[in-house]
């Protein structure tokens, strides 16, 4: 996982609510070995529809999607988180977010931005008038801005989030972070428990 400190992109209008893992990654996609190309999959069966707004060439460099409330809600499926990113999207901002695709994004270095249903509304009526605009994340801050929109708006997270995120530790990485103790302990242990290889 990289860290993330500040993203700065154009963002993707996603004008839709309740949005769920289903519709981000439909189920006919997780039947996949590998943990690539999910991004071919995300929101697919929307993007039959040309006039869907993945398909709008204005939104192609867009790197933050701002979506409706509740965002993410449904299964536990990781691979939306996956293919959002995949597809190049390093921040969602929404007023809502469904707890296991909140907990899913900050363990695969997704930044989850929760603003207010006004905050939102605006910058999706902003970016939707002017893709061009740019938006700011700030993880070390905690804050989103949006000049060119009017928005400047803090947001939370949880110290310990925070410090994944900024560190750019997975589960994984923040177990190596106590490597010296995990090996000290294992010194220590009686030879007739089992030990690590």
């Amino acid at each position: 996982m990289k860290p993330v400190r500040t993203i700065t992109a154009p963002g993707l209008p996603l004008d839709r609510s309740d949005v769920d893992t289903d519709q981000i990654i439909p189920s006919d996609w997780l039947k996949r070995v590998e943990r690539t190309g999910f991004e071919q999959g995300l929101f697919s069966e929307w993007r039959e529809d040309p006039g869907f707004v993945l398909n709008d060439p204005r939104f192609a460099d867009a790197r933050i999607l701002v979506a409706g409330p509740n965002f993410g809600t449904g299964s536990s499926r990781e691979h939306a988180v996956w293919a959002i990113q995949q597809y190049g999207f390093e921040a969602v901002i929404s007023p809502r977010f469904g707890d296991i695709f909140r907990n899913n994004s900050t363990k695969n270095g997704l930044v989850p931005v929760q603003v207010s249903g006004e905050v939102a509304r605006t910058l999706l009526d902003a970016v939707a008038d002017d893709p061009s605009i740019e938006i700011t994340v700030n993880v070390e801050q905690l804050t989103l801005s949006a000049p060119a929109a009017g928005v400047s708006a803090a947001f939370p997270l949880e110290t310990s989030v925070q410090h994944r995120l900024l560190e750019g530790l997975d589960d994984i990485g923040l177990s190596l972070a106590h490597a010296d103790a995990i090996d000290s302990f294992e010194s220590t242990r009686p030879a007739w428990l089992p030990a690590m290889a």
